[in-house]
């Protein structure tokens, strides 16, 4: 019944391994399985063989597999996780699978809070973002928050990095139209905006030590430049990528009509590499860290989201 879930490595007779190699970790379990559903070895509402099974076949302890699961689950792959009964493939795995990073690039609104609540499966969350402001970051969040308070994920230590423009440089964007009238007020708008967000995202995090229990970090330092893209780091596995779009418009700042050039970033297009999915988007996951620490070490500055 489970045998195209079997694992080459174990012989179908003994169960016993025929070679020994390292733990797997719940990522690299999580992608044979999906290996599975893509090329459909598992069926669409097919029974799951069970974590102990499935523990044993990879040769893991059964909260690695656990945490593979609820992955694939927050993908939307699988249904009834739970550890009382199998899992079963989802109904319509094609759907999720087209989400993936071969999928075409979407809007920020509808790409990054899915991909946020996916990191949020794992056991220790890492998430680094470069970005103007991080409202799209604050609104992606609330997704995996909602889920932890629901009792569906609960991670046990959560590593936030922020890098954000400096107050004390002149912008790239936003800036007035019209030159230096009015660029105290479209810089003071920014600012504003700049530390809101990062305090309500600072919050509602640290707020899950007390609710929760989870082990928490959340760091902020600011650039001397401005981004003219954001990126999202996703646990060490995926980078979502997006350019900033300038556009001319007008908004009332200060009781005053104001016509500038800015970023929406929430509708920035966001564009998907994940770790093994090809040596381009290794290579491009692997070098998008390497800057963003490059950064964060370097000519980055301690950040005070104050007034």
């Amino acid at each position: 019944m489970y045998g195209a879930a079997v694992d080459p490595e174990h012989d179908s007779a003994t169960g016993r391994k025929r070679s020994q190699r390292p733990q797997r970790t719940h990522h690299e379990v999580a992608d044979a399985l999906r290996a599975r559903i893509r090329s459909g070895a598992l069926t669409p509402g097919a029974r799951m063989p069970t974590q102990a099974r499935l523990a044993e076949e990879f040769g893991v302890e059964r909260g690695v597999v656990r945490q593979a699961l609820r992955v694939l689950q927050s993908e939307q792959l699988l249904t009834h996780v739970s550890k009382g009964s199998p899992a079963r493939v989802a109904p319509d795995p094609a759907r999720a699978l087209t989400g993936g990073p071969e999928a075409p690039p979407l809007p920020t609104t509808v790409t990054l809070a899915p991909r946020i609540a996916r990191a949020f499966a794992a056991e220790h969350v890492e998430i680094d973002a470069v970005c103007l402001t991080s409202v799209s970051l604050t609104l992606a969040i609330g997704e995996p928050l909602r889920e932890i308070h629901a009792g569906r994920l609960k991670p046990a230590r959560v590593d936030v990095r922020v890098l954000l423009p400096s107050r004390d440089i002149d912008l790239a964007f936003p800036v007035p139209v019209a030159g230096p009238r009015g660029d105290d007020l479209v810089h003071e708008r920014w600012l504003t905006m700049r530390n809101a967000q990062g305090q309500v995202l600072r919050h509602n995090l640290l707020a899950l030590r007390s609710t929760h229990g989870i082990d928490v970090r959340v760091t902020f330092r600011a650039l001397p430049f401005t981004p003219p893209v954001k990126l999202y780091l996703l646990n060490g596995r995926e980078a979502l990528f997006a350019y900033y779009t300038l556009t001319r418009r007008e908004a009332e700042i200060g009781r005053e009509q104001l016509e500038m050039y800015d970023a929406q970033g929430t509708r920035s297009m966001l564009f998907s590499f994940r770790q093994g999915a090809g040596p381009r988007d290794t290579t491009f996951v692997e070098q998008s860290h390497l800057w963003f620490d490059a950064l964060w070490e370097t000519i980055s500055s301690e950040l005070a989201l104050g007034g």
